[in-house]
């Protein structure tokens, strides 16, 4: 069983961040020929990339949104992330020449998208959870009393250098 954190706790972290979201848009569900090579692409690419500690991937979280899976990913630069994006060697360049390849037989049927942000500063509280999201990306440390408000800990400004 996961373990969960008793107290109240936050994310701890001393340079840059880059927050990326990736996920797919399952438009005709009836076509796994078209979306099942994307969803089962994605696992060997995050397993790729928490094997490689130089790779500048910090972790991630796996979800399932309206139109199907979504992936936050935690990394310590941009240029690292589109590094990774655009080897040749790596699981991502082959995956995302696939589907393309794939795509073109029916426009439409699934869609792909990401968005990349870079955090200047982050707030986080996790309460009687598992080890999750930036924390477990990061390092979890307890909130204090100094971190009794949302507020409070984001002015702070102690989670991400500036």
């Amino acid at each position: 069983m996961t373990k969960i954190n008793a107290g109240r706790m936050t994310h701890h972290h001393e340079g840059e961040l880059v927050v990326f979201h990736i996920g797919m848009q399952i438009n005709r569900w009836w076509r796994p020929d078209l979306w099942l090579p994307a969803f089962f692409a994605m696992p060997r690419m995050l397993r790729e990339l928490s094997r490689d500690e130089d790779s500048g991937f910090l972790g991630y979280e796996l979800l399932f949104g309206r139109g199907g899976p979504y992936v936050v990913q935690y990394w310590s630069s941009v240029p690292k992330l589109y590094a990774y994006a655009s080897a040749p060697a790596q699981e991502h360049r082959p995956a995302w020449t696939a589907f393309n390849k794939a795509a073109r037989k029916a426009p439409g049927a699934v869609g792909v998208w990401h968005e990349t942000f870079l955090v200047e500063r982050a707030e986080s509280i996790y309460v009687a959870t598992r080890e999750m999201g930036l924390a477990k990306a990061t390092a979890l440390a307890d909130a204090g009393r100094r971190g009794d408000r949302a507020q409070a800990r984001f002015e702070q400004g102690r989670t991400i250098a500036g």
